[in-house]
């Protein structure tokens, strides 16, 4: 067959008053990778979940598997088996093992007489996910796991079985948390599923990403599809531009250097699952970088110096501006340091809470009355007033946080932490899942808390988050800081080399 191996028309979807898609297009060719991209709210994950059957399209859509229609408001089996999907909220159950994970998708191995055969399931799951080369316990709670080894995990139960049938597979920003030498695994397995025959539709903010993979990208922008092109016919300034419908500059200007200024923060002899001795000081105003690969213990630090690495914890610290005396490390929590975590659904927001709710948790204190009573207006003048100053789109204050964007959901974590007005901001890959503009914006406001003298830390993967960010990048190695990197000597080059060891 010639036609494409997946076509959707006149796709709509409404929720309430909000039209989330108006009648999209998209056709996804068989040995095709098939980029989609928007700003966030642009409606690609409404697209993908009604792909997947969990949101029911508006009456007139029509969908096409290798030309024959299909009911978007069904999952049936064979819909199923051609249709697979890595979404961006993983769908893993953290309190099983990736054993059951993909026992889940594809069935356990039993014995004439019914008995789960172990072995054989632990046998198929190493087989899936040791082509990756994490080494991922297979037997443990995927809880317990980095955000890394859960995206690869999620990324083994949707091949398993695939067998390079003609289909499609839908990847959902899969590298949002995966450091450089995954993310290249990672396209090397999605250009397999291509040149074996099947189409992949490929979500992703990151240009780069698109640019490096993508034969076609469609840009999606205020529900509607705005254009489908060759990627080979592109620039990354035009493709910004479709996205934002406006003249945009996609290059975020490095900092420039300055004097450092009297510290803020200083760690010392910091101890915590891999990290082995870690010590630095953070200057007042400094956006320093804290990077490695996985497991090298680059990603705990921001937790261990805020209180929140769930594990054993020993070192010091000290706050010079605010007293002399050094605090255990296992006691940090009580310096009160706020922290935007890594996994924004599973850590920085509660699901069942407004925006409103979400942004003044730990500001309770403040805004109670000596009654004890909730003063209403001060916490409604307080969430108004972090909200325009973020730049948070959102229907209103008691909104469901979960009906932002991700992007929108990551400012108002932002904001909840800045609005307790800390001496250091600790973020954990503060752009995970975001596109370029609010990328853009998010590195302004950064910037703008560095410049009134916070100092910050930026934990992250993500080498254009270093680059754009950063004054300084500490690189971390078996446990400890390999290597330090300043102004100009700051490059994707160097910080690569640095986090393999290979200077």
């Amino acid at each position: 067959m010639t036609g494409p191996v997946l076509r959707v028309a006149a796709l709509s979807k409404r929720f309430g008053g909000t039209q989330a898609l108006q009648d999209v297009d998209l056709e996804v060719s068989p040995g095709e990778i098939h980029a989609l991209i928007g700003p966030n709210g642009s409606g690609k994950s409404t697209l993908i979940k009604i792909l997947a059957g969990y949101h029911h399209a508006e009456p007139g859509a029509v969908a096409e598997l290798d030309g024959e229609p299909f009911d978007l408001g069904q999952v049936t089996a064979s819909r199923h088996d051609r249709l697979r999907f890595v979404h961006q909220e993983l769908g893993l159950v953290g309190e099983l093992s990736a054993i059951d994970n993909l026992a889940l998708r594809q069935g356990f191995a039993r014995t004439a007489l019914g008995n789960i055969r172990w072995p054989e399931m632990e046998r198929r799951t190493r087989a899936l996910v040791e082509r990756f080369g994490l080494g991922i316990d297979v037997r443990r709670p995927l809880a317990t796991a980095t955000p890394v080894q859960r995206t690869v995990v999620a990324i083994a139960a949707a091949l398993q079985g695939w067998e390079g049938r003609r289909g499609v597979l839908v990847l959902d920003e899969p590298t949002a948390v995966l450091p450089p030498g995954e993310v290249a695994r990672l396209f090397d397995i999605v250009r397999e599923v291509r040149d074996a025959g099947a189409g992949v539709l490929y979500v992703s903010h990151r240009m780069d990403e698109i640019f490096a993979l993508a034969d076609r990208v469609t840009v999606i922008r205020g529900g509607r599809r705005i254009a489908t092109r060759p990627v080979a016919g592109l620039t990354p300034r035009a493709l910004a531009e479709l996205m934002a419908g406006e003249e945009m500059e996609t290059d975020h200007r490095p900092p420039p250097p300055s004097r450092r200024a009297d510290p803020v923060l200083e760690v010392r002899d910091l101890w915590a699952g891999p990290l082995r001795g870690v010590g630095f000081d953070l200057a007042g105003g400094e956006r320093l970088g804290i990077t490695g690969l996985v497991g090298s213990g680059h990603e705990i630090v921001p937790y261990a110096v805020c209180g929140a690495h769930p594990g054993r914890v020993s070192g010091r610290l000290r706050l010079p501006r605010r007293s002399e005396r050094w605090t255990r490390a296992r006691d940090a929590d009580g310096l009160g340091l706020p922290l935007v975590p890594a996994d924004r659904a599973g850590e920085g927001v509660i699901g069942d809470f407004s925006v409103g709710e979400n942004l003044t948790l730990p500001l309770l204190g403040r805004l109670r009355a000596r009654s004890g009573r909730l003063r209403r207006h001060r916490e409604s003048a307080l969430v108004e007033e972090w909200i325009r100053r973020v730049g948070v789109r959102t229907a209103g204050l008691g909104a469901r946080i979960t009906t932002l964007s991700g992007g929108n959901q990551q400012k108002v974590v932002m904001a909840r932490c800045l609005a307790q007005r800390p001496p250091v901001l600790a973020l954990c890959e503060p752009t995970a899942g975001v596109d370029i503009a609010t990328r853009l914006q998010l590195y302004d406001l950064i910037e703008r808390q560095a410049d009134e003298g916070m100092g910050v830390i930026v934990s992250s993967t993500d080498t254009q988050d270093l680059l754009a960010l950063c004054t300084r990048v500490l690189v971390v190695r078996d446990g400890r800081i390999a290597r330090e990197i300043s102004g100009r000597d700051i490059t994707e080059s160097a910080l690569v080399h640095a986090m393999e060891g290979t200077e």
